[in-house]
């Protein structure tokens, strides 16, 4: 009944948002979770970088062929030396509240990401010594090294602008009345209902922006986001269920759109930092566990075989994969005998905390029923998605079982989880050794030597286990035919800009 009920809810929710824009056509989005802050140096959630998308434009974008593009920049040059990048902008830019983007807020934009207290865009910008304004539309990003990922973290959050007037007004309290300089501008958000934006009048590219508002609605339970879709109350859904592909193939009103992921799904493991001091700070209790699950089998029973099993943080389809490092074979004996060798009493109980949502619980349970066999008690707590970043924050887990959208250049898949002290390191893992592979792959951009670099770099991960990576996903969205011009790219995000609704 609590499922109808919800469905019954947002559909009314949706028909009274049309309602209100009469004759404005209305794009309602429905997203598997609410998102966290939306402030671009403080947000770390993917439905976060979806809802971004429609308000908070970036220097540079990606297409769906991974090209970077030009978006509120034009163009980059990087010096000889690889220590600085030379930024052209856009001209003619306004943010939402009318203040112009020009040298100056690109300076305050990326000043802030680097030097705000709790950002995590810090460590993604950790190379840029400082940045310089050389004209009113060019800025000079001046490195202390060379920075190779660099133009691939302007494609996303470190690369979106806000208006400096607005910080200065709103404070700490940017992120609930964000100003930025993309196609809609902010009306509302009520925490876990909606989000609700209008098209900005003087956008710089409103020749091609069609819809008048975007709404975005957090529907967690996948089977309602799909009835919602089905019966008109949603226009796209990301994150169909990979047993409901056929469900949406076979409605002649919907559209089934899928790309490649960039990121992974993997168990995030409390390695250094447990404060319960449980087994899972032994490397052989953390090898064990990585030996009790078969992905193959869990592709199978969750998803139909419609996923790729995975053991890195990038998939075996991307440039940057290492064959030299292959998926093991589940082998509970040898599973055992790693939990006998590490003296751990049996069974080994374990915090297993795993966001609410159909998939995710899916995964959770086939994990839990395949660690049993080797010695596991996976408890498995099922938590709010905002939430659960609170709590791996605070050290409050042991297992965290996370997605990781990904990122176009492998350095945003690894080094924000796995450096010492980075921000996303959630499990407080450390080694030296890693540390400095990870530094010296930002310091080349020749693809022959980064790679040998992160072969290098995989054996210690995948030794150590920091993350026990589990599979790729196909990205998986459903819309009504009548939305038009929609365009899946790898990243998972919706570019609302060019969409029309019939």
């Amino acid at each position: 009944m609590r499922t109808l009920r919800l469905a019954v809810t947002a559909v009314a929710l949706a028909m009274s948002i049309a309602a209100s824009a009469q004759a404005q056509t209305t794009l309602r989005i429905g997203i598997a979770e609410d998102p966290d802050m939306l402030d671009p140096s403080l947000g770390r959630t993917y439905v976060g970088r979806i809802v971004f998308s429609a308000f908070c434009d970036k220097l540079f974008d990606i297409d769906e062929k991974l090209n970077i593009v030009p978006q509120l920049a034009l163009s980059h040059e990087t010096s000889a030396d690889g220590k600085a990048m030379t930024i052209k902008l856009r001209p003619g830019v306004k943010f939402h509240d009318g203040e112009p983007f020009d040298a100056a807020a690109a300076k305050f934009s990326i000043d802030r990401h680097i030097n705000m207290p709790g950002s995590f865009r810090k460590s993604e910008l950790a190379s840029v010594d400082h940045v310089e304004v050389i004209d009113p539309l060019t800025i000079k990003l001046v490195l202390k090294n060379p920075y190779a990922p660099l133009i691939a973290q302007l494609t996303d959050r470190s690369g979106m602008m806000v208006s400096p007037k607005a910080v200065k007004e709103q404070g700490d309290k940017f992120g609930l009345h964000p100003v930025c300089a993309g196609p809609y501008k902010f009306v509302e958000r009520v925490q876990q209902d909606r989000m609700v934006f209008e098209r900005f009048a003087d956008y710089w590219n409103k020749g091609n922006v069609f819809i008048d508002r975007v709404v975005f609605l957090p529907i967690v339970d996948a089977t309602v986001r799909l009835a919602n879709l089905k019966s008109g109350g949603l226009d796209l859904i990301e994150r169909v269920l990979a047993t409901d592909i056929k469900d949406v193939q076979s409605d002649n009103r919907l559209v089934l759109s899928t790309a490649p992921e960039l990121g992974y799904l993997g168990l995030t493991i409390n390695t250094n930092n447990d404060k319960s001091k449980g087994a899972l700070t032994n490397v052989k209790v953390r090898q064990a566990l990585d030996l009790a699950i078969d992905r193959e089998a869990l592709n199978q029973v969750a998803f139909n075989g419609e996923f790729t099993p995975g053991n890195q943080w990038v998939s075996p389809s991307h440039p940057y994969y290492q064959p030299s490092s292959p998926i093991r074979p589940r082998d509970v004996e040898k599973a055992k005998a790693l939990l006998k060798e590490a003296g751990v009493p049996l069974p080994v109980s374990i915090d297993y905390m795993v966001p609410k949502g159909s998939e995710y619980e899916a995964v959770a349970q086939v994990v839990q029923s395949m660690a049993a066999e080797a010695g596991f008690d996976l408890k498995i707590r099922l938590i709010e998605f905002a939430t659960s970043f609170k709590e791996v924050q605070a050290g409050n887990f042991q297992v965290f079982q996370i997605n990781w959208s990904g990122r176009i250049d492998p350095d945003g898949n690894s080094y924000i989880f796995l450096h010492t002290g980075a921000p996303q390191n959630d499990g407080g893992y450390s080694n030296p050794e890693a540390d400095k592979l990870m530094e010296e792959a930002r310091l080349t951009s020749d693809l022959a030597e980064r790679k040998a670099i992160y072969e290098k770099l995989t054996r210690i991960i995948i030794n150590d286990e920091p993350i026990i990576y589990l599979y790729h996903k196909n990205l998986l969205f459903g819309h009504t035919k009548k939305l038009e011009g929609y365009r899946p790219v790898p990243d998972g995000l919706v570019r609302v800009v060019g969409l029309k609704l019939k």
